[in-house]
């Protein structure tokens, strides 16, 4: 079981999405518990004040080191992996959400306003993780995605692994689909509006089927991911 703890100003978002779908199955199964725990609670007036103007000047308010790191050591232990969610961290990746999905307990800190003091994130070594180049009001957005990720790689909480393995980015360091986007997929009724499903996949012959499929692969990944491509070529050659 993994239990996640969500560092926030709008607890009242959460679980939110992930009470529902196979994220929600799983945690009606106690395959994961979720934890939202107001920062403001931890504000050191009776205002609940938890942010003040940056030293140097600028735009926009920062969170306090004081009232921050309360908020953390309060609701962590020795074991628990600590993360920041913020637009500078390292890019989410699948190999990072494998690698968490090993965690007995994950706290993510949700950001506001114009960012954090640093010196909590330096006196408490916390890891920092971007979901992506662009930017969000908070970090409340980027934690639901970063649980996701983390818990569809937790066993159990998919119905299959085979779900996961071809899917774009699920694939296994080494594994014939590494580095590649998937493929297209298709199901019932056989033709729709003049197209029909191609006849590969209709043949029973697996064999032939896997080649289609990471034919297909290669083509989307090439056109749009020609990064992605590029580490496909290295890994084959």
């Amino acid at each position: 079981m993994i239990n996640f703890k969500i560092l926030t100003l709008f607890p009242e978002l959460f679980p939110g999405p992930l009470a529902a779908s196979v994220t929600g199955s799983a945690l009606a199964k106690n395959l994961w518990s979720i934890e939202a725990i107001n920062i403001r609670s931890y504000a050191k007036d009776e205002r609940g004040t938890v942010d003040d103007t940056p030293y140097g000047g600028g735009a926009g308010m920062v969170l306090k080191a004081d009232v921050v790191a309360d908020a953390i050591e309060k609701n962590s232990h020795s074991s628990t992996k600590i993360i920041h969610l913020s637009p500078r961290g390292k890019t989410l990746t699948q190999k990072k959400a494998r690698e968490l999905a090993a965690e007995k307990e994950i706290l993510l800190l949700c950001g506001r306003y114009e960012g954090l003091d640093q010196r909590v994130l330096d006196e408490l070594a916390i890891e920092e993780i971007s979901i992506g180049d662009y930017i969000l009001s908070g970090g409340e957005l980027a934690a639901f995605i970063v649980v996701d990720t983390v818990l569809r790689n937790v066993e159990g909480v998919l119905g299959a692994d085979e779900s996961l393995a071809e899917e774009s980015f699920g694939s296994k360091d080494n594994s014939e689909f590494e580095n590649l986007l998937e493929y297209p997929h298709f199901t019932r009724p056989h033709e729709w509006r003049g197209r029909v499903i191609p006849e590969v996949l209709t043949s029973g012959h697996h064999k032939k089927i896997n080649e289609w499929r990471k034919e297909q692969a290669i083509e989307i990944t090439k056109k749009n991911r020609p990064d992605l491509f590029e580490k496909f070529l290295k890994q084959k050659y």
